[in-house]
């Protein structure tokens, strides 16, 4: 198959598998603060919430996340050795990393499936960030393709999390007071 064709299939793949990354901690998020009405909401929203996570993951997100990893290591082939491209060893790695986040996400899912709420919609709020730690140093790495700059991106990286970290608690603080 033509490179650039694998290359198409394999973008395509990670914008739906990430579609499914980021909206999936969401529904976490409304499943659990669901937890907190009345018995009849509750039952409601959680069981419209299960059937929403259900389509989503099997449907969009697992499929994509298996076309992700086939038409990468299609990909991968065309940069062998490895070792002549230190970005791609290191984007690699991110991509692991990802997977095993998707995998801890998968153990969210079924928990909830089961009406387990393993974590606190705060807690789902800060597991939601994840996936955009993940997409913007995969996003650098593959468009800069140089060690140097994965230097100044980690660095970058590392001042974006602690804004969105710093988001994060002044939206508690925000949605805190205005419960009060």
């Amino acid at each position: 198959m033509n490179f650039l064709i694998i290359k198409a299939l394999h973008i395509i793949a990670v914008v739906t598998w990430f579609a499914g990354l980021f909206y999936m901690p969401r529904l976490f998020v409304y499943f659990a603060e669901a937890n907190e009405k009345s018995p009849e909401e509750k039952k409601i929203l959680q069981n419209q919430f299960k059937i929403m996570q259900r389509r989503l993951w099997f449907g969009i997100t697992w499929p994509s996340a298996i076309a992700v990893l086939v038409f990468g290591m299609m990909l991968a082939v065309q940069f062998w050795p490895l070792s002549d491209h230190p970005w791609l060893v290191v984007k690699i790695a991110f991509v692991a990393g990802l997977y095993a986040y998707f995998i801890f996400l998968d153990g969210i899912f079924r928990d909830q499936q089961k009406d387990v709420i393993s974590f606190s919609p705060m807690a789902l709020r800060v597991i939601n960030e994840i996936s955009t730690i993940f997409l913007v140093a995969i996003v650098f790495l593959v468009v800069l393709k140089n060690v140097l700059s994965m230097v100044f991106g980690i660095v970058g990286l590392l001042v974006f999390i602690a804004m969105l970290m710093a988001g994060i608690k002044i939206y508690k603080n925000i949605r805190e007071k205005n419960n009060t």
